[in-house]
């Protein structure tokens, strides 16, 4: 439906609203007065864009966005992501489609906002991997704290960990003290177990495949405590990593940082914010206890004096939190440099 006819000449600048079937599309002219209003469904949208002279085009960065902006891309546009909880702010009055629009188009030209990269399809083929994967995981571990509180209803206790339950299963079920219908039931769950071993182990195998054969994700392994998931994680998530300034930029990104809450002439640093991308977080953790309890030693050479200074002021978890902010801003220079790790970190911890 269209609700302006002014040529397409004055747009200067798109706001995209997008719908699984339907999108929402204002346009402003170089002095901000919306000139065109219109609603497309997705096989009129690139056809409409197609006739409309070059210009920059918002939208949130949310599902399906990635694959309209490449399109869009190739017909000459500028095409900007925005994070949506960076939209909100610009919306005025009561919420619609067509406001939704709007706000992008507002937003969008604002010198100082951040924008989200557009992934390319190898991009998100590989983070389809990474979230098939995590999914996977998630329900592996609910079996095993599924089997565990069976268990423990029963006053049958294992030690932490899946390789002891595991091993100590078939006693359980044999010593007889469950019920046969108990029986039944965990000897299903434990198979469902083995089902997801075997399913995580065929996706994490074509991901150590794909990371093997890009030269980015190579780079990022030699950095300590960094595998192929990890490495191939990042690659996905951030690309050559342009889309941030610098890795404290990235860092922050992840959520690695301490929330602030400052004021005035007080500064208020809170937990660790934890926003941005909670896979990556939890995998950079992950690879600073590895560090902290295997001693690697590309760490060893010179990243271990920081460590051992910090440790003496930091508690172990904290310790393995400023290890991943600092593992996620070396990933980021490795990325952004185009060179494997080379060890330049002074015993000063920060």
């Amino acid at each position: 439906m269209r609700t302006s006819q002014k040529t397409p000449d004055t747009i200067a600048t798109i706001g995209i609203d997008i719908g699984k079937n339907v999108f929402h599309l204002v346009g402003l002219d170089k002095g901000g007065a919306i000139v065109v209003r219109q609603k497309l469904s997705r096989g009129q949208l690139a056809r409409r864009l197609a006739n409309i002279p070059r210009c920059l085009i918002g939208m949130e960065a949310c599902s399906g966005a990635h694959h309209i902006g490449r399109e869009l891309v190739a017909l000459g546009h500028a095409v900007r992501l925005i994070p949506a909880q960076y939209v909100k702010r610009f919306l005025k009055g009561h919420k619609n489609d067509y406001r939704d629009a709007e706000a992008i188009a507002e937003a969008v030209q604002r010198p100082t906002m951040h924008f989200v990269t557009i992934k390319t399809p190898d991009q998100m083929d590989l983070l389809a991997l990474h979230r098939v994967r995590s999914r996977l995981v998630s329900q592996r571990t609910g079996v095993i704290n599924q089997i565990r509180g069976f268990l423990i209803e029963r006053g049958i206790t294992v030690r932490q960990g899946p390789m002891p339950l595991r091993k100590a299963l078939a006693d359980i079920l044999s010593c007889g003290a469950v019920s046969p219908r108990i029986v039944c039931l965990i000897s299903d769950l434990a198979e469902d177990w083995r089902r997801l071993d075997d399913r995580i182990a065929t996706v994490s195998a074509e991901i150590e495949a794909l990371a093997g054969q890009d030269e980015s994700c190579r780079r990022l392994m030699s950095v300590p405590g960094v595998g192929p998931i990890i490495s191939s994680a990042v690659v996905a998530a951030i690309g050559n990593g342009a889309g941030f300034k610098q890795g404290r930029d990235f860092g922050a990104w992840l959520g690695l940082v301490p929330k602030q809450e400052s004021t005035g002439d007080r500064t208020i640093l809170g937990k660790i914010s934890k926003r941005g991308n909670k896979y990556l977080r939890t995998l950079f953790v992950q690879a600073a206890h590895v560090v902290l309890a295997r001693r690697p030693s590309a760490a060893m050479q010179r990243l271990w004096p920081w460590i051992e200074q910090a440790s003496r002021r930091l508690h172990r978890n904290m310790l393995a939190i400023a290890l991943a902010n600092k593992l996620a801003r070396i990933a980021w220079a490795v990325l952004a440099r185009g060179r494997d790790y080379q060890p330049t970190i002074t015993a000063n911890a920060a």
